[in-house]
């Protein structure tokens, strides 16, 4: 386990990856878990008072617009749990591996070269992935 969590904050997390993800499928929510997570660890930029699932979840401002949506309004299945335990325990999915944010260009669109000043580090399906550059998060890289 590489962050520390309570059930609600389990639940929490699984929602967040399914209201974020879900039309990306496992691995998608995979990638949105790896970011939630590393924004947890990451004691660095828009992060350093971020140290609870809790905390990043509903981070203000610099969230996740996907607590707005009704997908993450309703409790987590055991299969999306399942999921987010995955990523507490620290199995990682490039090109989430180290990233600390993510977006939806929208369908025909490339992403961005850098996001919030940081490098792009790879693209699965309609989300783009963006790390710090190495150093700058000395808990990522």
């Amino acid at each position: 386990m590489i962050v520390k969590y309570t059930d609600k904050e389990l639940d929490l997390l699984a929602r967040l990856m399914r209201a974020e993800a879900l039309g990306e499928g496992n691995l998608g929510m995979l990638m949105v878990g790896n970011v939630g997570v590393n924004r947890v660890i990451a004691d660095c930029l828009d992060f350093k008072n971020t140290r609870t699932i809790y905390d990043m979840v509903y981070q203000s401002p610099g969230g996740f617009s996907g607590v707005d949506s009704a997908l993450f309004q309703s409790s987590s299945t055991t299969s999306e749990k399942n999921l987010a335990k995955r990523v507490i325990r620290g199995e990682y999915f490039h090109p989430a591996t180290n990233a600390l944010w993510f977006y939806a260009p929208g369908t025909g669109n490339t992403c961005k070269t850098t996001w919030f000043n940081q490098a792009n580090a790879g693209k699965y399906k309609n989300h783009c992935f963006y790390e710090p550059a190495q150093g700058v998060c000395k808990e990522l890289h």
